[in-house]
């Protein structure tokens, strides 16, 4: 049996449990390669990865049919976010998950039950981050995200918001902000001091340098946003 500890962390808690420990179907003994080391830190490390891979793997299985280039998407993201070791981990979990049916909505439910908003912000952060792997987000996997926002009850506004981030249009930077293009200048400073604090990325500190990586690129489309708004109004 493949050994996971390196990419899961020290240890794993309530995700052990539940669809996710049924859809993950490892030992106590695999999980920890042995180890019986349980620390806040690995806890928390472990639930977030579980988590996120069996979600990218339902993103993956939208279309009900998954690619060669898919895969291939997803390595290369593995890679690029968590380095060579841990992506050939977290490849051969998420190939075996990827032949079991998923309980989406008890999956979901147990996530939103156990996990801080912050990290199911991250989440879908990062499972747009993985649909625009290939450079282009399709509308059914932008579907099947959103379908997911719901059920971890992500707010409408801030699914927009990180939405915005991958897919743009004129209004992007407002969206990303969460205001409308007809808010005024203290608005727009008020929303970027807000979305500063929702998307910093000491809000996933805990989960480690692997996870805080992505949470400071969205921290910094929230700035950018921000940036955009001042040239185009001259807000000093």
């Amino acid at each position: 049996m493949a050994k996971y500890g390196k990419w899961l962390g020290a240890g794993l808690g309530w995700a052990l449990g539940g669809p996710i420990g049924g859809i993950l179907g490892f030992t106590i003994g695999s999980i920890f390669d042995g180890s019986q080391t349980s620390s806040m830190y690995g806890a928390a490390r472990g639930n977030f990865a579980a988590s996120l891979i069996v979600l990218i793997a339902a993103v993956m299985k939208a279309d009900d049919k998954v690619m060669k280039s898919e895969l291939d998407y997803v390595k290369a993201f593995f890679t690029r976010s968590f380095g060579h070791e841990k992506s050939a981990e977290a490849l051969v979990m998420l190939r075996d998950i990827l032949k079991k049916d998923i309980p989406l909505n008890d999956v979901c439910e147990q996530i939103q039950r156990n996990m801080p908003y912050s990290e199911r912000l991250q989440l879908i952060h990062l499972l747009f981050g993985v649909a625009n792997a290939d450079g282009k987000i399709i509308k059914i996997e932008i579907d099947k995200i959103e379908h997911i926002a719901r059920l971890l009850r992500i707010d409408e506004k801030d699914f927009i918001s990180i939405k915005s981030m991958f897919v743009k249009d004129a209004n992007t930077a407002y969206k990303i902000l969460e205001i409308s293009p007809d808010a005024d200048d203290q608005e727009i400073k008020k929303a970027y001091r807000k979305m500063a604090i929702k998307y910093h990325p000491d809000k996933v500190a805990h989960l480690g340098e692997d996870f805080q990586k992505s949470a400071k690129e969205k921290f910094q489309k929230v700035s950018e946003a921000y940036e955009t708004l001042k040239q185009q109004r001259n807000i000093a």
